[in-house]
């Protein structure tokens, strides 16, 4: 029994990072460079909604601040990678030993998300003494804080304009790779005590405490986590497009990272990633409308706004008809019978109570 309940686990990550993968080398075979972009931006946005997941699945919080997160891993990266000589004339303001760095995009990606978790860090000690409504709305005063101070920062964020030149290594399996790896710290949060602890403090507080579980470390747990994922994804943003701007990492971007996880299942790690991917379909195909096309001689073309209407209805037939989402509670998993095969279908790793 325990190794059926270890292999069903373990299938949630695979079963999702191989589905990752045959999209991804489905693109890279039949797909046009436009569709590889598209399908980049996709793996760069489920790194992205699986960071909002670590915190708000498990917690009930709805954060409206991650983004900001993303933010400081974008800015981040432009500081450790860029070429010093541009640094020195584009972003004077920055101490000497980051004016001089030039690391490789890996370590560099790595060091920014570490900021972003070390700012997580910061920021949580004080936000997660709050509860309810208050904590959600302290965490889109951060946002708006952050987006502040991005866009006014001249000498070390050059303020509204945008910051230009930072490598560009990031293409679709670099993306991929990333995605994955955040799949498997997400999972590996949610599996873990920590994880266990935070579903309880969201279920029944009062019981949990009376247990010794202290909410607040919890809280503060996945909120830094959360924030090194989600500065993960702002690092692999800027060095695939090259470049940053401070209303890339406000409202917009929050507004549909926030429609794919409660789209996809707020409270399920495979309902983070199918919303990610289904929503970022959708834009796509709502993007190319704008665009406009031509059958026969008619030119079908959507008004400018399109995309962002019909996400929101999107979300707002989700909540009508399916609450939790499309996945609701449950995971990806194959179920083992008693001849010890498997069949990948969606099954709850815990009791919809302890989830």
């Amino acid at each position: 029994m325990s190794s059926a309940i270890d292999h069903r686990r373990l299938s949630t990550p695979v079963i999702l990072c191989l589905g990752l993968f045959v999209i991804s080398a489905s693109v890279a075979l039949l797909g046009s460079d436009g569709l590889q972009r598209t399908a980049t931006e996709m793996l760069i946005r489920v790194v992205t909604v699986v960071g909002l997941y670590i915190f708000i699945g498990h917690s009930g919080v709805m954060s409206f601040g991650h983004i900001a997160f993303m933010g400081v891993g974008a800015y981040g990266v432009a500081w450790t990678s860029m070429d010093p000589s541009l640094k020195q004339y584009v972003l004077t303001g920055l101490p000497g030993f980051l004016k001089h760095a030039a690391l490789p995009w890996i370590p560099a990606s790595l060091v920014s998300a570490l900021l972003a978790a070390l700012v997580a860090l910061a920021v949580g000690s004080v936000i997660l003494r709050l509860v309810g409504i208050a904590a959600s709305i302290a965490t889109f005063s951060l946002l708006a804080i952050f987006n502040v101070v991005y866009s006014n920062w001249d000498s070390v964020t050059a303020g509204t304009s945008s910051i230009v030149g930072i490598p560009t290594p990031v293409g679709l399996w670099e993306a991929l790779g990333f995605a994955c790896a955040a799949v498997a710290i997400a999972h590996a949060h949610a599996v873990s005590r920590h994880g266990l602890a935070l579903r309880a403090v969201r279920e029944e507080p009062v019981a949990a405490r009376s247990c010794g579980v202290d909410a607040y470390w919890q809280l503060l747990v996945a909120f830094v986590l959360s924030a090194f994922v989600c500065g993960l994804s702002g690092a692999l943003d800027a060095q695939y497009l090259g470049v940053v701007n401070p209303d890339a990492y406000y409202l917009g971007r929050t507004f549909v990272c926030l429609a794919m996880l409660v789209i996809g299942g707020v409270s399920s790690l495979s309902g983070a990633v199918t919303g990610a991917v289904v929503i970022s379909a959708l834009i796509e195909f709502l993007v190319r409308l704008e665009k406009g096309f031509s059958i026969g001689s008619y030119l079908l073309q959507a008004p400018n706004g399109t995309q962002e209407i019909m996400v929101g209805l999107a979300m707002i037939v989700t909540l009508i008809l399916r609450p939790r989402g499309l996945l609701g509670r449950h995971e990806f998993g194959w179920r083992c019978a008693a001849t010890n095969t498997q069949s990948p279908v969606a099954v709850p790793l815990v009791s919809p109570r302890s989830a």
